[in-house]
């Protein structure tokens, strides 16, 4: 190979080479960018004789969120919070009742609903869970 060919060829690895190493700086950008945006969603639980609500308000880790709880809460019940990245959205009414219990919740994220559920009975619980809409837009 003589020297000309070997030049051409080393400024082609190189520019494959920044090629790559961009691509991978931008795989790393578009994770770390999804474990620490930020993304507001708005939970509401509507229905009669619910004895508590638990749910994501941004504690702990994104796979280990640490929910927090309101006991006998007056409804209907609207919180807005404050997720990050990956962790779920996730909104979780119990109720117990001899005469029937009635639960509806919902969680919505500008506006549109991501997760919406309903359940009657003696006793309910459930809630709705929904996945982060980081990195989905």
């Amino acid at each position: 190979m003589n020297r000309s060919a070997r030049s051409a060829l080393s400024v082609l690895a190189a520019v494959g080479l920044a090629f790559g190493v961009t691509a991978c700086s931008e795989a790393v950008d578009t994770v770390g960018k999804a474990v620490d945006e930020e993304y507001r969603v708005t939970y509401e639980v509507t229905g009669k004789n619910v004895d508590s609500i638990s749910y994501h308000a941004g504690g702990g880790e994104a796979m280990d969120p640490k929910p927090e709880t309101v006991d006998k809460p007056t409804l209907p019940w609207k919180k807005t919070v404050t997720l990050r990245g990956i962790m779920p959205a996730a909104v979780m009414p119990m109720a117990a009742d001899l005469t029937g219990a009635e639960v509806t919740c919902k969680i919505t994220y500008r506006g549109k609903a991501l997760a919406e559920e309903k359940g009657e009975g003696l006793a309910t619980a459930g809630g709705c869970v929904a996945e982060s809409p980081v990195g989905t837009e």
